[in-house]
Formats: structure tokens, sequence, C-alpha cells
């Protein structure tokens, strides 16, 4: 059997919805007895640490603060930046959830715009 590449695997991961990308947490839960979401969730605190807190200005996390009036256009829209289906895209605008991690600031004034443009209050973190 080929080695699966760092790259080859992350690729993979963004073809992914979310339902499927829980379904393999939890398989690589039973398999290896460890929750890799805990590792995933300590990886960047720990190198944002390292980098002396430089990372936090290049990349920025984008959260609804709130979905607003017209919370449909917000799904919609959050639905289109992620590749979530409708329920999961609903579920972060309902629980005032992250829409985007770690990405550039760049692209997150972009999803900001969206967003807003769209009716939400958004948290750029």
């Amino acid at each position: 059997m080929a080695k699966l590449t760092k790259e080859t695997f992350i690729e993979s991961l963004k073809e992914m919805n979310l339902l499927e990308i829980k379904e393999l947490v939890d398989a690589m839960k039973e398999e290896f007895g460890v929750d890799p979401s805990a590792v995933a969730v300590a990886a960047p605190a720990a190198g944002g640490a390292a980098d002396g807190g430089d990372a936090g200005a290049s990349t920025v996390t984008i959260a609804i603060a709130d979905g607003g009036a017209a919370k449909v256009q917000v799904i919609k829209v959050v639905k289109e930046i992620t590749g979530l289906g409708l329920k999961e895209s609903k579920d972060i605008v309902d629980n005032k959830g992250v829409v985007k991690e770690n990405i550039p600031a760049a692209e997150g004034e972009e999803i900001k715009a969206k967003l807003e443009e769209a009716g939400a209050e958004v948290e750029v973190r």
C-alpha cells in the first residue's frame, strides 16, 4: 500500500463535508484510541506561541456574531463559502459558529464582506 502524504490527506479533507469529517474523526478515535481533534486544536496554539504571535496577524478566523434579519441569505452564503450542506450551514448561523479558521487576512476580509452583504454580523478573530 502506498504511503499517504500529508498534502494528499489535506486535499482529501477539503473535498469532505462536515459529516464525513466527523465520521473520520470518530473512526480515528476508535482505531488509535486518541482524539485527533484535540491535537488539531492544540497545534495552531502551539505554533502561534513559537512564532511570537506573528501568525495571529496574518491569519484570521471568521465567525457569525448574528445571523441578522435575512438569515436565509446568510445561510446560503455560509453554504457557498464552506461547501457544507444546508443543515450544517444553518447550524453554523444558528449557533453563531466559526465559518472559516486560520485563513489569510485578505481572504477573511472577502468572506466578511460577503457575509455582511447578506445581512450577517461578523466577528473577525
